[in-house]
């Protein structure tokens, strides 16, 4: 009884302290949303002084929507930036006469579908432009540069880097997982229907190594990325593709001396000494021993407004469709078949809006969704245009609801396509029976209960189930040979589930031109007959509230507050932990998805 006693009060105690730690996590974080709200309707305190270089560290991830909540908790830099805002501000500075040159540092730190390859071919073209108005970018190499941090440092006028860094460009490579081997372990099955030759999203449910097919798709899809950035880097350092080839096959994890010697930076050089050359350029800053300067978020802050919520004249909208497609309401991080299509038809009914521009970040996901969202896409088209800008992934799903546009705009390094279809059937009969568990059914029909997870499925039943997919994929078929004005037998030679980057899309004309979400909304200005200097662009999604954040703060169960740490084990943890999560999307209705390899990660 008495140790009984000790453990029910060690309990408590540690309920209370939990608690009271709970309690005061929570004050704290509601603390920084009103303090977040309070500086961000307080006047700017960063101005730019005369002769300013803009600082733009890229420690951040670059997204495509802007956030739901306008909360900074860190005023030194944000953990995420909206591209469109970062696009603009680049613009902006190239004609503010205060700035007088740019100074890149820091290395990206890529999260969900943030930072690929098609968002990062963006800002390379705004530093481009910058670099084009006359006014000096200086990019510094510190620790360890990956390859993306690389391609946008390329485009700079003069690299340096640390003499003890190292350029860590070995080429692209994609490291799939596959779970048929521990499915089979623990007593799961998995029944596939699929279309399409190199449909292989279902492969890591019941291979332990990438079919031939696969494997072909995936190599040439690397191959056409890695082209078109080497080709980039090439160009800006005056060198040959081949040149810079032999410079990452030589070492792959470049030194600074071998990064010099290849030319792929100018000087060797420690950051306090970059500081003095631009200082001397520059001039001192007021009240302090640095050059003058001003950080990219605050001079994003400071000059570049927020879209409005709503147009008070005529104008254009911007409709952000990031992350994977499901049915319903999904998540904030998902594109909901309903939540869009209500956007989507609220805009058409609104006379204001004279252009819809949509920007698809997705690799896809539920078929009857996607079907929602195109449906309401041709709609609005026969009221007024819709455009699409491609993000770093526009494929299968993505896809289907961006071939109804009247123009689709892509990066070179976009990821499009996989026109295919597949649906995935588990049951856990074997690793329930393992446990002493059993079934029984009594039903009324013969196909009554051919959606259990009970038992496999009959040949009768997955018979049924591939008609189900062979139609829809029929229909894949017809909605892109409609919207892209395309004989249906050109695309079955291009379909089969097949994955291309933006460069090959445009060739095969599932693209209209190639340039990003600027070029598409410059685009929808001439078809709506607007003037962009007077008609206006609003965003969706809208940011919330103070009081809507601090709702659904409060209404989270288990909120993730801490980062997980970047140990070995704690990277394998994500990997695993993220290609599970995976799962959550799979709630079509018919088990139907239009959806990438989610084994397709790019490194």
């Amino acid at each position: 009884m008495k140790q009984f006693l000790i453990s029910l009060l060690g309990s408590l105690v540690a309920l209370f302290v939990f608690s009271i730690a709970a309690t005061l996590l929570l004050i704290g974080i509601i603390g920084a949303i009103v303090a977040a709200q309070v500086r961000k309707h307080s006047p700017a305190a960063a101005a730019v002084e005369p002769s300013s270089y803009l600082v733009f560290d890229l420690s951040t991830n670059f997204v495509d929507a802007p956030p739901r909540y306008d909360l900074t908790f860190d005023t030194e830099r944000d953990a995420n930036l909206e591209l469109r805002t970062v696009v603009r501000g680049l613009h902006e500075a190239a004609h503010d006469n205060r700035i007088k040159g740019l100074l890149l540092i820091g290395s990206l730190e890529p999260s969900a579908l943030g930072s690929g390859y098609g968002a990062l071919a963006e800002v390379r073209s705004a530093l481009r432009q910058f670099r084009d108005s006359g006014k000096p970018i200086r990019a510094y190499l510190g620790d360890l540069t990956t390859t993306r941090d690389y391609y946008l440092a390329s485009v700079a006028n003069e690299i340096t880097m640390n003499p003890f860094g190292e350029l860590f460009m070995p080429g692209l490579a994609t490291v799939p997982t596959f779970f048929a081997g521990a499915f089979q372990k623990y007593g799961i099955n998995v029944q596939v229907t699929r279309v399409g030759k190199y449909k292989s999203y279902t492969e890591e449910f019941t291979r332990e190594n990438m079919s031939p097919e696969a494997r072909e798709e995936t190599q040439r899809l690397l191959d056409d990325l890695w082209g078109n950035i080497s080709s980039d880097v090439a160009r800006s350092r005056g060198l040959t593709r081949a040149q810079v080839q032999a410079v990452v096959d030589s070492q792959g994890l470049i030194s600074a001396d071998a990064a010099r010697g290849g030319r792929l930076v100018d000087n060797l050089e420690y950051k306090d000494q970059l500081i003095d050359e631009i200082r001397t350029i520059t001039g001192h800053a007021s009240g302090s021993h640095t050059f003058r300067q001003i950080s990219l978020s605050d001079y994003l802050r400071d000059s570049v407004n927020d879209a409005p919520s709503s147009l008070s004249r005529d104008g254009i909208a911007v409709v952000y469709a990031e992350g994977d497609i499901v049915d319903g309401e999904g998540l904030p991080t998902d594109i909901g078949g309903d939540r869009l299509s209500r956007e989507l038809r609220k805009l058409r009914q609104d006379d204001r809006v004279k252009a819809v521009v949509l920007r698809v970040n997705s690799p896809g996901g539920s078929g009857v969704a996607s079907e929602q969202i195109l449906r309401e896409i041709t709609l609005t088209r026969k009221v007024k245009p819709v455009i699409v800008s491609m993000g770093s992934y526009c494929a299968s799903g993505g896809y289907y609801i961006a071939c109804g546009a009247d123009r689709i705009f892509a990066e070179p390094t976009t990821i499009t396509g996989s026109i295919g279809v597949f649906g995935v059937q588990f049951d856990v009969q074997r690793l329930a029976n393992n446990w002493g568990i059993t079934f029984d059914s009594v039903k009324t029909g013969k196909f009554a209960d051919a959606l259990t997870i009970t038992r496999p499925k009959t040949p009768e039943e997955m018979a049924i189930l591939q008609n189900m997919v062979d139609w829809f994929y029929a229909q894949f078929i017809n909605r892109v040979a409609t919207g892209r004005h395309l004989p249906p037998a050109r695309v079955q030679e291009i379909a089969q589930g097949r994955v291309w980057s933006g460069a090959e899309a445009r060739r095969l004309h599932l693209v209209d031109d190639i340039g990003g979400l600027r070029a598409a909304i410059g685009y929808a200005f001439t078809a709506a007959h607007l003037n962009p200097s007077t008609a206006e662009i609003m965003e969706y999604p809208r940011k919330e509230d103070l009081k809507d954040a601090i709702a659904e703060l409060l209404g989270r169960s288990s909120p993730e507050v801490f980062r997980r740490q970047s140990s070995v084990i704690g990277q394998v943890e994500q990997t695993v932990e993220r290609d599970l999560d995976e799962l959550r999307i799979y709630n079509d209705p018919h088990g139907v998805y239009f959806r990438l390899p989610f084994g397709l990660s790019i490194n």
